[in-house]
């Protein structure tokens, strides 16, 4: 089992409105700097762009009643990574929850890194979808 830490924030928006806003993959690059830093094109069952670390390459769950947002990413290596994601009804608000999981063979300062990208990713959401 991969060891993990999952962050949540509170929006002021209501949760089906807030989903319906941002679920779609092309939505993803306007607050999710970790993702990608340039629009993400359709490439089969697939969405890539450029990343912080170069081509990335995305696969996202389809769109859902219930606020699911997990995404899968390709470190180019071989393997993904898998994103749990959810938003969630908070009385009038939304809780948007995501899983980070520590990769193998990844020590310390680089999970921290991690958990500190997806903290201000969430972060720039809060900001996009409250001013």
């Amino acid at each position: 089992m991969l060891p993990s830490k999952t962050l949540s924030l509170t929006i002021p928006r209501n949760w089906v409105d807030l989903y319906e806003t941002i679920w779609k993959p092309d939505y993803f690059p306007q607050w999710a700097s970790g993702l990608s830093q340039t629009p993400l094109e359709a490439e089969g069952n697939h969405w890539v762009a450029k990343g912080p670390k170069g081509t990335v390459k995305v696969r996202f769950s389809d769109y859902n009643p219930f606020g699911i947002m997990d995404h899968w990413v390709d470190t180019g290596l071989g393997r993904e990574i898998y994103m749990p994601m959810r938003v969630i009804a908070n009385q009038e608000g939304a809780d948007v929850v995501i899983t980070v999981y520590r990769q193998p063979f990844t020590g310390d300062a680089r999970f921290a890194e991690d958990i500190a990208c997806v903290e201000r990713d969430l972060q720039a959401l809060h900001t996009l979808m409250t001013t």
